[in-house]
Order: C-alpha cells, then structure tokens, then sequence
C-alpha cells in the first residue's frame, strides 16, 4: 500500500497541537494515530492535508525515466577494431574535426563508421572538416600550383614535376610530391604515412604480378595494366639514375617504392574544383582521413568544398537517416565500369549499375515492358528501382538489374505494344548469348568462390583479381535471371 506524505500547502497555517509532529518520523508518516489537521487562523476552516503517492502503480509506457534503459544493438563495426588514437590525435592537432564518427580498422583496412544515430534532415550535415594546410594539392592544367608549398627554390624535384604532363601524369606528379612530403622533416605526412597501406596490404594492380593478371581472364584489362605500370618504371628509371644527388635518390631507391607511391596516387586521389581567392581550378588532391572513406554506389556522404577558409566538408546527404554503426561513404566514379575500378581502385562490384555486356546479336526486348516489370524510374543516365510501387517486396532489383536496363538491346516505338511470341522469343536469344559468354571463361563463379575461400591468406591483388571476374559472371547470371522474371510477367 502506498504511504501518504504530508504536504503543508497554505503558506498561513500551523499546527494547532505540537503533539501532532509525533506520528512523523524519518521524513515519512507512520501508521499510528489520526492524520493531523491542519487549522487556518484567518477563515477558522479545518484543511485536511494534500495526500502525494510516493509510489506509482502504472507508470506510463510513454515516459523515458520509468522505462529500462535499451541495450546496445550489435552492428558489423562492432566486430571492427578502433584506430589507434594518434590516428586523430596527428590531425586534431592540426585543425582536422569530426563531428559524430569513428575510424575502425577491419581485414580490408580502415573505415569510417557512424558513432550515434543521426536523423535525416533538411540540410547537409557536416561530419568532417580537413583543412587545405594538410592536403598535397597539384593543379590539373598549366600554370600548374602544388600546395602546401613545401618544395624549396632550386630543389630538383620541382624539375622532375615540371617534365610531366599536367593532364595525362597526374598520378606521376603526385607519387614525387608524396614521396618529398615523407622526407619533409616534421611534415604531417610523415605521420599519416604509418596509417596507410603497405605493398602487401594495397589491391591495386600496378602491384600485381604476371600470375594475378592471368587471373582476371581479362585480356584488355591486363594489357593496360602491364602499359601502366611499364610507363611508372620507365619514368623511375629517367629520373632515379644512379647520378641524381642523395636527395632525390633517398625517396625511391628502389622501383617498388615508386610505384606504390603511384598505386597510393591514383587510388587515394580526390579531384575537385577548389576556389583560392580569385583563382578557381581543377585540382588533384591527396586529402588525410577523407580518404579513409570506402565507396559505394549508393552513399550516405559527399565532399564540399568551402572556400572561404579553404577546407574541405564531408557531409552527410540532406534526408538520410544513419544508424549507429553504418559505415559512412561516397561515390568515387560514376558512369564507369568494372574495369576502370579495377584499374585505378583495385576493385570491382557485382551491383555495379553502369557495368556493361556487349550483345552482338539483333535480338531486341520492349524497354518500356521490361521497366514496368521491375519498377524501375527515370531517364537512362538516372535509373533508379522505384521501391514505392513494388507490390511483391522482393529484394531482386539491385544495381545489376539497373545495369541490365541499360546494357540489354531495346526497342520502343510510342504506343506500339509488344508481341509476347516475339519477345519471348528476343529472351531466348539473349540468354543464350549470355550462357556463351560464361562458357568462354576457364571457371564457372561457383568454382571461383570455393577458390577464394580456400586461400584466406592469399595476395591481396590475386584476391582482387579472382573477385573481379566472380563479379563479371555474376552480374551475367543476374541479367539471365531478370530475363527468365521478365518473360514470366509479361502481359498476355
């Protein structure tokens, strides 16, 4: 039973009788005796005393101090390791901020992962702000302006630059000022330099060798490859001669340093349209923990520049929701396919929604019928599977299917409707065109995943190159799905 506390509520009253405070004992009342009555003088009225429960029965379901407190959920970054603390500490230093993240190191290096839930707003919200002083900044086109300005007057390296090609040797000019800003005595970089890939951690293909580039079962991927990297080796050996002065031969000594510097280069590099002052250009860019950012092809996050103090913003899409624990990224290429990832990042999707198969036959699919069956909207450069008008739920449509939108061949003419014999007849071709291609490879994608997984300690650049092709054949066997879905829902 709940116990009643006395409450003197008129400010101009008083016990009648002191023998009344006995029942109160220890800031509670006791069950003994009558409840006391409280006289007022003025109006000679008896007042009986304000009862307050101290306990409550049903507390509303509503109210947070009555309810227990929730228990963390588990999230994949859960299983991740944190950073090592002189991982911010290096940047915070140096005016480097983020606002609600955290940089987890995983098996494929380290990410940037939400540390509170965020609600979807009206506006952009900033989750980074990296300053211009710590960035290695090359200009695109001529007069070309590196920034910081680290380079001493008359140092050799600046002629090594200046030999290049602004617009084809972005990646070369970029590897030396990387390089002299490790060698640059108390420069940031030399710090941020601990937390990046080694040769044996990167997935790019410049590190690849001869054995991982069979691996891809791509032939034109792997002669650019070779081109490549032939073209770092023969622009290492021009200017890393055995007569170059110490200075210069201390940051590359060997040709595997160069050529990592490159790999680092092309695939860590951001190009934006900076504005210093009145000067507005295109430049490359080597930018500290935004460049821990993973992509994907739908991302919760973009880059903005803010040219008044000359940072760089990483902020969060206006009306995304975030969770705790959802990995934070951004879209590093539109409009490529597979193997332009595969040549500058060191990998490849099987989701990718601008990946393309190149049909040689004439048969041809109704557009507008094959759109309507996955509810996918928009114009072809903006395809997008409408989620709202799917009746059945599935989670079928992904980006291969929008790539198949794209990359299957099509006809439409205005209000002409489709002849089910016909199409059904354009699908059987185009599967078997499909089917063909598979054929052409060595292994078939269940083959090449038992591959994978008997071999977790293998390179990380054959592992990438085995991926590659996996990926290749599933988006195939994903386009004769969504054909096998399509003839079955056609409209009789």
């Amino acid at each position: 039973m709940a116990s009643s506390i006395l409450l003197q509520q008129p400010p101009n009253c008083f016990f009648s009788d002191c023998q009344l405070l006995r029942p109160f004992q220890y800031g509670r009342a006791t069950s003994q005796g009558p409840m006391p009555i409280v006289r007022d003088i003025e109006h000679n009225k008896k007042i009986r005393p304000i009862r307050a429960s101290s306990t409550v029965e049903n507390p509303p379901a509503s109210f947070p101090l009555f309810q227990p407190p929730l228990q963390p959920e588990d999230s994949p970054a859960s299983e991740l390791e944190l950073v090592d603390p002189d991982f911010y500490r290096i940047g915070y230093v140096r005016s480097v901020r983020a606002y609600g993240i955290e940089f987890r190191e995983g098996p494929d290096g380290i990410g940037v992962f939400a540390a509170k839930d965020v609600e979807p707003t009206r506006r952009a919200r900033v989750i980074m702000e990296i300053p211009l002083e710590l960035m290695l900044t090359i200009s695109q086109k001529l007069p070309w302006m590196f920034f910081p300005d680290i380079i001493p007057i008359g140092h050799p390296i600046f002629d090594i630059i200046n030999s290049t090609n602004p617009e084809t040797d972005w990646d070369l000019r970029l590897a030396c000022l990387l390089l002299f800003a490790f060698d640059v005595e108390g420069n940031f970089w030399q710090l941020y330099g601990d937390f990046l890939p080694s040769a044996d951690e990167c997935t790019s293909l410049l590190l690849a060798t001869e054995e991982d580039l069979t691996e891809l079962q791509d032939q034109n991927l792997a002669s650019t490859m070779r081109e490549q990297k032939q073209r770092a080796l023969e622009f290492w050996e021009k200017n890393w001669h055995s007569a170059v002065p110490l200075k210069i031969k201390r940051l590359a000594c060997e040709p595997e340093r160069f050529i990592w510097a490159v790999s680092m280069a092309q695939s860590r590099c951001i190009n934006l349209q900076t504005r210093i002052g009145a000067l507005v250009q295109d430049s490359n860019m080597l930018i500290p923990y935004a460049d821990m950012l993973n992509h994907s092809f739908q991302p919760n996050c973009f880059f903005h520049w803010r040219f008044k103090d000359r940072m760089l913003e990483v902020m969060i899409n206006a009306g995304k929701r975030i969770k705790k624990g959802d990995e934070m990224t951004v879209n590093y290429m539109s409009w490529q396919k597979n193997d332009m990832f595969m040549q500058r990042y060191g990998f490849s999707s099987s989701v990718n929604p601008w990946d393309v198969i190149q049909f040689s036959g004439n048969a041809k699919i109704h557009l507008d019928s094959f759109l309507s069956v996955f509810n996918i909207s928009g114009l072809p450069e903006e395809y997008y599977h409408n989620n709202k008008s799917a009746c059945d739920g599935t989670s079928f449509v992904d980006g291969a299917v929008i790539a198949a939108a794209r990359t299957l061949p099509t006809w439409s003419y205005g209000d002409v409707p489709l002849i089910p014999r016909e199409e059904r007849k354009a699908v059987k071709e185009l599967q078997e065109e499909c089917r063909q291609m598979l054929a052409e490879f060595s292994t078939n994608s269940e083959q090449d995943q038992q591959i994978l997984d008997s071999m977790p300690e293998a390179r990380r650049t054959l592992v990438a190159a085995i991926k590659y092709r996996l990926h290749r054949k599933l988006f195939i066997e994903k386009v004769i799905q969504a054909l096998d879905i399509y003839q079955e829902r056609i409209l009789f």
